[in-house]
């Protein structure tokens, strides 16, 4: 992010940090965090526990549940106060870092759990980010990424900035880091494309 897109994207979330917690804290995303495991688990032939960065962390709702299942998660968020919060409410390590000024240590994960966070890098810096996810990956190693998708424009919506691309285009930015393609689905599950806004991805680092 250029430092003024980065500025009032997480300005708006440290404003409103209570009230995003309160509103999303019960959201079931168990379909993505299942895409994940099961992708780890056939990757890496065994069922963990697996080293996790949850990329976009926010205030620690997933944190908890990767934890809760035996598996040992880092939190990775741009917010002061949701990091603050993700450390409280998952007792995990929690890094703050904003995603387009990422220090990940090398080979230090078996996947990355990017929820609805992915979007908010625009598309002039994403070739960076997902190198530096790729190599954070020891192999083979596993991404997932949900993000809401659009007609492959981005900018700002209100505070926050968004890149509301199509599959195709997510996956060619992923081919270009090194990642391979495993699988792809829209959510919620069950109901009409047309309403399902979020796009769901699964990658993979094979070396």
């Amino acid at each position: 992010m250029s430092e003024e897109t980065s500025e009032r994207t997480l300005s708006h979330y440290q404003r409103n940090a209570e009230r995003f917690w309160e509103g999303t804290r019960d959201h079931d995303v168990s379909q993505n965090l299942d895409a994940l495991l099961g992708a780890l688990r056939d990757a890496r032939g065994g069922e963990g526990p697996f080293r996790v960065l949850d990329f976009g962390c926010g205030p620690g709702r997933d944190l908890a549940e990767l934890a809760r299942r035996g598996h040992v998660p880092t939190g990775l968020d741009g917010c002061a106060a949701f990091a603050a919060m993700a450390r409280s409410h998952a007792g995990c390590e929690v890094l703050q870092q904003d995603f387009v000024d990422l220090a990940l240590p090398p080979a230090s994960f078996d996947g990355v759990f990017a929820n609805a966070s992915l979007f908010h890098v625009p598309s002039a810096h994403l070739p960076h980010v997902l190198g530096e996810l790729f190599r954070a990956l020891v192999a083979p190693g596993i991404l997932f990424c949900s993000n809401p998708r659009g007609d492959d424009v981005e900018g700002f919506q209100g505070e926050r900035y968004g890149c509301y691309f199509q599959e195709p285009r997510w996956t060619r930015y992923f081919q270009d880091a090194g990642f391979v393609p495993v699988r792809h689905y829209y959510r919620p599950d069950g109901l009409p494309r047309e309403q399902q806004p979020w796009l769901a991805m699964v990658f993979r680092r094979d070396a």
